[in-house]
């Protein structure tokens, strides 16, 4: 038995739900991207760390170029030839993991301490 192949989403809706939903996030040839700033080579691998994690675990797998200090991630469904609802997903969840600051939630995790570039690893939008 063959599963039926998923559809991909038209241009318009997709920048739209970006628009809406990730507004950081582009539309570009096919593909919805991102590119997370970083303070150094640290920073940079543990965003390329995050994002394989989320995923690996996802089963849905990005394009990743990376330098110095940033990091783009691409996302497409290529049995879709385009964006789907996996794509939308699995942007959110980055997004949420990568940006997240712990320390402006007011729980008892501290995030990292602003001002001091030895621990600092992301420029956050």
């Amino acid at each position: 038995m063959s599963e039926k192949r998923e559809e991909a989403i038209v241009e318009a809706e997709v920048t739209s739900w970006l628009n809406e939903n990730l507004p950081k996030w582009s539309y570009e040839g096919g593909w919805i991207k991102r590119t997370y700033k970083t303070n150094s080579w640290k920073g940079t691998l543990m965003v390329i760390n995050a994002v394989g994690h989320l995923a690996e675990a996802a089963w849905h797998h990005p394009d990743i170029t990376a330098s110095y200090a940033w990091v783009e991630v691409r996302l497409q469904t290529h049995t879709a030839k385009g964006i789907t609802g996996k794509d939308f997903e699995l942007a959110k969840k980055i997004e949420e993991v990568v940006l997240w600051q712990p320390g402006k939630e007011g729980g008892a995790l501290d995030g990292t301490p602003e001002g001091d570039m030895r621990f600092s690893y992301i420029k956050y939008d």
